[in-house]
């Protein structure tokens, strides 16, 4: 099962729990980057161009826990960067279990077979290996040979020592539908405990801009992919049937960025994991400070072809959980891989792009020299 039995009814009795008492906005997962430093230069990545005194910061082990203390979610994402680069990166996902909340590293696995014996097995624990396919497409997407062949490796050695364990995988505009699906195969016989997919987010940052799809894009590929295992019933998805439902152009949902906030070295991101449009100090701050209404498909430019995990997969879980009868003919059939697509959300009167992110940048830096100049202890998870 691509999710286990107690995660599904722990979030769901929260979704309800929530919904009962009347609350609009609430978070289901803590996407955490506790620092953008990586080990690879993936062209499509929007992280790797800060200047090495952003690249250097490091959120501490209190800070994370203060993070999931001040936002509650029942969940925990943890990127970056490459999270194995941190130190304290065992205490934190300790931590984070200690409070019985579901931990998810996301790991490029290059480190993985130095630092595994660093982490214990638990019901909660899982790492999500990243590939983007099979060794030609992954290799190509993180633009270094070899690394498929290590995150294999990674994934055998994860299973071997008894870790819950699958992959994340994001498809750009050359994913081709019949490789992904062998893909796919490949990794459900290696016995992966579940996939996680998403379309590639166009980041402003990143080098290669050339390789992000569009909505119509989307929809056409992942019903290309879909149709090649029974609607995606051949694969164990670690996501909402509707969610993959969407992705193929069935559902027309509306994001839920509060769902998946991110809390990095910047502070709490606004609006989303995937636009940084500024930040607030605190969760209480980004949940009652930022502007919902000017974000999303339809309101604003930059939204406009995104169909990503951590904008939709909220709208998609809560969507389940109160017309759970929807789910019915996904479980009987699979996702609907053929017909017209739902009528998407109309673009035309959306407002245009602001290129706001410079000034972040520059703010961070000035923040970071300031504090150099003052005499203080050295963090040790830096």
């Amino acid at each position: 099962m691509g999710i286990p039995l107690k995660q599904a009814a722990k979030i769901g009795t929260y979704v309800m729990k929530q919904h009962l008492s009347g609350v609009k906005r609430y978070p289901l997962v803590l996407m955490l980057e506790p620092l953008f430093r990586c080990n690879l230069a993936c062209a499509g990545c929007g992280k790797i161009d800060y200047p090495d005194e952003i690249l250097n910061q490091r959120l501490s082990y209190d800070e994370c826990m203060q993070a999931i203390d001040e936002c509650g979610a029942p969940a925990v994402s943890i990127a970056g960067g490459e999270p194995l680069l941190h130190r304290d990166m065992p205490r934190i996902v300790e931590g984070f279990l200690a409070r019985d909340k579901f931990v998810i590293l996301c790991t490029n696995a290059l480190l993985l077979a130095k630092k595994i014996d660093q982490y214990k097995p638990h019901a909660n624990f899982t790492w999500s290996i990243h590939l983007d396919g099979d060794k030609a497409m992954h290799d190509h997407s993180v633009c270094l040979d070899g690394v498929y062949d290590k995150a294999i490796e990674a994934i055998k050695l994860a299973k071997s020592k008894g870790f819950r364990t699958q992959i994340n995988c994001t498809l750009f505009s050359n994913a081709i539908p019949e490789r992904v699906a062998k893909f796919f195969d490949l990794m459900t016989e290696m016995g992966l405990d579940g996939i996680t997919i998403s379309p590639g987010y166009a980041y402003e940052r990143a080098p290669d801009q050339e390789s992000f799809l569009n909505r119509e894009r989307t929809k056409k590929l992942f019903r290309d992919i879909l149709s090649r295992g029974n609607g995606g019933k051949n694969w164990e998805f670690t996501q909402s049937a509707l969610f993959l439902d969407f992705l193929a152009g069935n559902q027309a949902y509306e994001c839920t960025p509060w769902s998946m906030p991110l809390r990095c070295v910047f502070g709490w991101q606004k609006p989303c994991y995937l636009l940084g449009e500024g930040y607030a100090k605190t969760f209480k701050e980004l949940m009652e400070d930022t502007e919902w209404d000017k974000y999303g498909v339809g309101k604003y430019e930059k939204c406009q072809d995104c169909m990503v995990h951590c904008g939709f997969e909220g709208t998609a879980v809560v969507d389940s959980i109160k017309r759970p009868h929807k789910l019915i003919p996904l479980a009987l059939r699979g996702v609907k891989t053929d017909g017209p697509f739902a009528k998407d959300i109309d673009t035309s009167r959306q407002r245009p792009a602001e290129f706001v992110f410079s000034k972040h940048v520059e703010h961070k830096l000035a923040e970071i020299r300031t504090a150099k100049t003052r005499p203080q202890r050295l963090d040790a998870a830096q």
